[in-house]
């Protein structure tokens, strides 16, 4: 095991990268801006080497992207209505940054602010401490995001936890896109899913959940069996409709809180053989196929990316659960840890 570090300076100070090599042919790059996900090369089938998260050129341009590329968004990943929710009778008010509703924290967000960092053994150990106040959360939460490299196979292991001193919500999560062909190939689209996932959140056309958990059985949001990503994008369904193509909710089967569960999610690319498997102790996974990738800053192999090139699968907890007291709570209270995993586990098929 190998961790690497080179620094790029910035308006908000140096950003620190840090390269993780296994020997099994994996190697990740980790930035302190926004405690991201810069690079991901795995080895396909046939044992070539490609980079599968998107990304851009110059690492500058992770700041303030529209995208959120590879990043942790916080305090409050996703969206909550209004930007408005209550806690022991006192209402707060957050900015308004997509729509009518807040999403991924407000403007500034943890995925725009540069992390402290730590060189482990196998990995690199994220801190951040938003102060009572910021973005107009209550309580100063301090955040860790811990990625690991498993030394005898390819998984990469996101260990996160918070802390407040003051009763909060928080739901924090990771948003790389994925296109196991390669960064640069093109649409994720033929790229098959499966979801340990029987029901999904229906919303309303600001992507808001109604609070329902509606079955997928017989809708275009059916991933219980293989199926590729692009068969339904287009179907004339309201969840389709609102977001032009996949960005919703799913709820995980038999999750428990603090239960870890492998496998919720897998994305095969059948040209390549890759396989991305992705495990969780969280109770949804948000999937986004990337319907508006078009105009973010250039790629790392030399261009644009478009519409679909890249599908994120966000482990996390649920939409707008501040004010939906039937999902799972996301509230956070002083002496208490919010405490997460996600697993990125790399095979070939």
């Amino acid at each position: 095991m190998t961790v690497e570090e080179r620094i790029v300076p910035s308006v908000k100070g140096d950003i620190r990268l840090f390269t993780l090599s296994n020997g099994h042919g994996m190697t990740v790059e980790l930035s302190s801006l926004g405690a991201g996900i810069v690079s991901v090369v795995v080895p396909d089938a046939r044992g070539n080497l490609d980079d599968v998260a998107l990304g851009y050129r110059d690492p500058l341009d992770y700041m303030y992207d529209g995208p959120c590329a590879g990043k942790t968004p916080g305090r409050y990943a996703n969206r909550i209505a209004a930007g408005r929710f209550s806690i022991d009778g006192e209402t707060y008010q957050l900015a308004i940054n997509n729509g009518p509703n807040a999403l991924h924290g407000g403007p500034e967000g943890f995925q725009n602010q540069i992390w402290d960092a730590e060189i482990l053994s196998d990995g690199v150990r994220f801190t951040y401490v938003s102060k009572d106040g910021e973005e107009g959360y209550p309580g100063t939460l301090t955040a860790v995001v811990e990625y690991t490299l498993e030394r005898e196979f390819n998984r990469l292991n996101i260990d996160i936890r918070a802390t407040t001193d003051k009763p909060t919500v928080v739901n924090l999560t990771n948003h790389t896109y994925w296109n196991l062909r390669g960064e640069a190939s093109g649409t994720a689209l033929d790229h098959v899913m499966t979801m340990l996932c029987s029901r999904f959140l229906p919303g309303d056309d600001t992507l808001i959940p109604s609070g329902e958990m509606t079955p997928v059985a017989g809708t275009p949001m059916d991933f219980t069996a293989p199926k590729r990503l692009g068969q339904d994008v287009k179907a004339d369904f309201p969840a389709i409709n609102y977001a032009k193509g996949y960005d919703s909710s799913w709820v995980v089967d038999n999750w428990e809180k603090d239960k870890y569960q492998d496998c919720i999610v897998t994305l095969d690319e059948p040209e390549s053989g890759r396989r991305l498997e992705i495990g969780s102790t969280q109770p949804a996974a948000h999937v986004y196929t990337g319907n508006w990738l078009s105009g973010s800053p250039l790629g790392k192999s030399g261009r644009s990316y478009e519409d679909y090139d890249g599908v994120a699968v966000e482990m996390q907890g649920m939409p707008d659960a501040p004010n939906k007291p039937q999902f799972p709570g996301q509230l956070l209270r002083p002496g208490e840890t919010y405490h997460q995993t996600i697993t990125f586990t790399f095979k070939t098929i």
